[in-house]
């Protein structure tokens, strides 16, 4: 197949800045400058794991500081950008965290969240690697399942008593009992006849035969742990005492009757989890997040308050200071270990309404180095959001309608009336950006969402359309405050 497009799959070295904003492009319209600046931020760390030597590591991201309304992408660009080369994100709110000494969540928190992300990537990465060898051990495991007579035969001493487990399972309130006795074993069929039921098996399960038979399988629960025991603060340092001690808690184990179907999606997952090694992916997840990472601060702006400022935002100051040294570089434990902050990309993001960057305290100006201002969007770029990219607002409701046999027309005239009635409603109200589109378009197509499982058929939505369904709405100011 012949195509120069590029995918998501590419890895970052792959993409050149102009190749990174074309990308960008397909989802998010306009705001050029915030595009490049994101774009070069990208490739630099295409170009630092090229430089040899020492001065690698002295190489650090220019963190970047997006100035702009809410609505206008600058939130988009930063998770379209870390999607597009499989990058560990997060976003977090600045306005979430306090000063320490405050009731509230610490800034270190966002770096643990950003691990936890990566170990979730790396994870479901392994796991696709090792999919199709874990859907066949599946498929053994529903077989023993279903014909009980061709399960290979039981190690003596297999299931034996744990007393360890037996004091732990005590001690943490998890009532600890012996395997049960097993069942005497049905006769175990010969050697010819076994292989050849278990191969019929697996071609009657694989084309779906039994996906509705009911069987009997046994599913692993995780012990509790008692809340009250173990505290609440366990993850902000190295260890996660509750993940140690599951290891050799007893496990319990509870039966359940479900589809074979069910059953096999159940073995599937298990035997991933088995055929992975989690010690691996933790060490890589936490090298990716440190290197890869990206974490977007958003309502930066909410915590620059001036100096000596009383009341309620006391701590402004106070959380840009905790913040300062994350975004400096420095160590922050977590569960899966200790992960270094000084290549991670922070993007901060404020509208600067009633503050301004300089507002900031100049240590965090500094590790802020790149300011991207982004522009208001017109009705021109209305019109635009509506139509051309990849999830373009009209092609998502042209789709949702479709399930019913309901065919959406949408006129030129009447896209270009929605994006002068949203802009209008900004003017006039509160400026929330391309979300007007939503509230403009719900309240639109009310009638059309309501009817069309019992109106099946084309619906055309033209300029006289809109404006007899929203004009009188728009224009009232009192009314489109509320309803728009």
């Amino acid at each position: 197949m012949n195509s120069t497009q590029t995918t998501p799959e590419l890895d970052a070295a792959g993409l050149t800045p102009r190749q990174i904003v074309a990308e960008l492009d397909k989802y998010i319209v306009g705001q050029g400058k915030a595009k490049r600046a994101v774009a070069i931020a990208l490739r630099n760390r295409y170009r630092r794991a090229k430089v040899e030597g020492d001065l690698r590591d002295e190489i650090t991201p220019k963190n970047i500081l997006m100035i702009g309304p809410t609505g206008v992408g600058k939130t988009e660009i930063a998770r379209r950008l870390a999607s597009l080369v499989g990058a560990p994100f997060v976003k977090v709110e600045a306005t979430k965290y306090t000063e320490v000494g405050y009731v509230g969540r610490d800034v270190e928190s966002m770096v643990r969240d950003l691990v936890e992300q990566a170990v979730r990537m790396v994870g479901d990465e392994r796991r696709a690697e090792v999919k199709d060898l874990a859907a066949q051990h599946a498929i053994e495991r529903v077989i023993d399942a279903l014909y009980p007579e061709t399960r290979a035969p039981q190690q003596p001493g297999a299931g034996g008593s744990n007393p360890l487990a037996a004091t732990l399972g005590s001690i943490f309130g998890n009532t600890y009992a012996p395997p049960p006795s097993q069942p005497a074993a049905p006769p175990q069929a010969s050697g010819a006849d076994r292989e050849q039921t278990r191969e019929q098996a697996r071609a009657e399960i694989a084309r779906g035969f039994y996906d509705v038979r009911l069987i009997e399988i046994d599913v692993e629960e995780t012990p509790n742990m008692p809340l009250g025991l173990m505290g609440g603060g366990f993850d902000q340092g190295g260890g996660d005492i509750g993940e140690m001690l599951g290891g050799i808690l007893p496990k319990r184990k509870s039966r359940k009757r479900v589809t074979v179907a069910e059953a096999r999606r159940i073995f599937e997952a298990d035997e991933a989890n088995k055929l992975i090694d989690m010690d691996a992916v933790k060490r890589e997840a936490v090298r990716r997040a440190g290197e890869d990472g990206i974490i977007f601060i958003d309502e930066i702006d909410k915590v620059a308050g001036r100096q000596g400022a009383g009341g309620p935002d006391v701590s402004r100051e106070g959380v840009q200071r905790d913040i300062l040294p994350i975004v400096e570089g420095s160590t922050v434990p977590t569960k899966h270990g200790p992960i270094k902050t000084d290549h991670i990309l922070f993007i901060a993001a404020g509208a600067f309404h009633l503050s301004k960057p300089s507002d900031l305290i100049p240590e965090l100006q500094g590790r802020l180095p790149i300011r991207v201002e982004l522009d208001s969007l017109t009705a021109e770029d209305f019109k635009t959001i509506l139509t051309q990219p990849k999830n373009a607002l009209i092609e998502q409701y042209k789709a949702l309608l479709a399930t019913e046999d309901a065919t959406l027309d949408f006129r030129e005239d009447a896209i270009a009336q929605m994006a002068a009635y949203a802009m209008q409603v900004n003017e006039t109200s509160e400026n929330i950006g391309a979300r007007r589109l939503y509230t403009v378009l719900e309240k639109l197509l009310e009638d059309v969402s309501f009817d069309a499982p019992e109106n099946a058929g084309t619906i055309v939505i033209d300029g006289a359309y809109v404006r007899a369904h929203l004009a009188d709405i728009v224009t009232n100011a009192d009314l489109s405050s509320y309803i728009l």
